[in-house]
C-alpha cells in the first residue's frame, strides 16, 4: 500500500512512525510538506520521500492519500490535489471538514474517509472514530483500518455527524482528563504533599483505575459502587460531587463541545 501524505506534522509523523514500526516499508510512503526544516526532520527520522508541493512526482504509484493539514488549508490542498486522483482513496484528518465539502473542493471525487483522532495517537494510543462515503468499497475501507489502527483503536461511525459526536467524546476528551488531573493534582498539594509527590499520586491513581475500568468487566458505576463505602471518605468527596452537579456538567460541556463541532463544519465549508 503506497501512502501520500499532504502534509507532515505531529500527527502525520505519528501514523507513519506507527506504520513503519508494524513493517510497512518507509520505500511506499511520501509526504508532502511546504516547511524545508519538516520535510528534512521526516526524511531523517523515517527514511521517506519528501515533496515540497503536491505534483505528479509526489503522487507516483500513491494508493491512498490522507490529508494531516490544518482545516483552514484543506480547501487550497484540495484544490492543489483535485487534478492527480484518479483511483485512490483519499483520508483527511482535517477537523470540522465534511465529506461533502471535501469532495466538492476536489470537483466530486467520492472515494473519501473522514477521520477523527486524537493527540494519543502520538503514542499508539489513540482513539480514531471513522466515516466513509458508499464509494468506498470493502478492500478500501480495510486499507483505512490498517492505516489507523497503526496508531491505536478504530471505531467506525455510519453517519457522519457522529464524528461531530466522536470529536467531543474523544477528539478533545483528553483535555477533560488532563482538566480532571489537574484538580486531583492540585488538591494533593493543598493537602501538603511535595509537587512531584502530588503529580504521582493523580497520574497513577487515574491510570490504574483507567486500566482497572480496561480490565474488568463491569461497567464504571459498579466499578465506582465497590470502592465507595457506606459512610466512607469516597462517599463524602462523591457526595460533594454530586452536589455540584459535576456529572451533569460534564455531560453539558461535552454537548457544547458536539455543537461547537457542528458550527466549524459549517464555517470551513462555507463558500468565500
Amino acid at each position: 500500500m503506497n501512502i501520500t501524505f499532504i502534509g507532515g506534522g505531529n500527527m502525520a509523523s505519528a501514523l507513519i512512525g506507527g506504520l513503519i514500526a508494524q513493517g510497512h516499508a518507509a520505500a511506499e510512503i511520501a509526504v508532502v510538506e511546504i516547511d524545508a526544516a519538516g520535510r528534512a526532520r521526516l526524511a531523517q527520522q523515517f527514511a521517506v520521500a519528501t515533496h515540497e508541493r503536491i505534483e505528479a512526482a509526489s503522487m507516483v504509484g500513491a494508493d491512498v492519500v490522507l490529508f494531516a493539514v490544518k482545516p483552514q488549508q484543506m480547501r487550497a490542498a484540495a484544490g492543489e490535489l483535485a487534478g492527480h486522483l484518479a483511483r485512490q482513496l483519499v483520508i483527511t484528518i482535517a477537523a470540522g471538514i465534511r465529506l461533502a465539502d471535501l469532495s466538492r473542493w476536489l470537483g466530486g471525487y467520492r472515494k473519501l474517509v473522514r477521520v477523527m483522532p486524537n493527540t494519543p495517537a502520538l503514542l499508539r494510543a489513540g482513539m480514531s472514530a471513522m466515516c466513509a462515503l458508499p464509494e468506498v468499497s470493502a478492500p478500501e475501507r480495510e486499507q483505512a483500518l490498517r492505516l489507523l489502527g497503526a496508531v491505536g483503536t478504530t471505531l467506525w461511525c455510519e453517519r457522519e455527524e457522529l464524528l461531530d459526536a466522536a470529536t467531543a467524546v474523544s477528539g478533545s476528551g483528553p483535555a477533560y482528563v488532563f482538566y480532571f488531573i489537574e484538580a486531583m493534582e492540585a488538591a494533593a498539594r493543598e493537602l501538603g504533599f511535595a509537587a512531584t509527590d502530588a503529580r504521582t499520586l493523580a497520574y497513577t491513581t487515574f491510570a490504574g483505575a483507567v486500566e482497572l475500568a480496561r480490565q474488568s468487566s463491569d461497567d464504571p458505576a459498579t466499578l465506582r459502587a465497590r470502592v465507595t463505602s457506606k459512610g466512607g471518605t469516597t462517599e463524602r468527596a462523591l457526595a460533594e460531587m454530586e452536589a455540584a452537579a459535576v456529572k451533569a456538567n460534564v455531560i453539558a460541556a461535552i454537548k457544547a463541545a458536539d455543537a461547537r463541532a457542528k458550527e466549524l463544519g459549517d464555517e470551513f465549508g462555507r463558500d468565500p
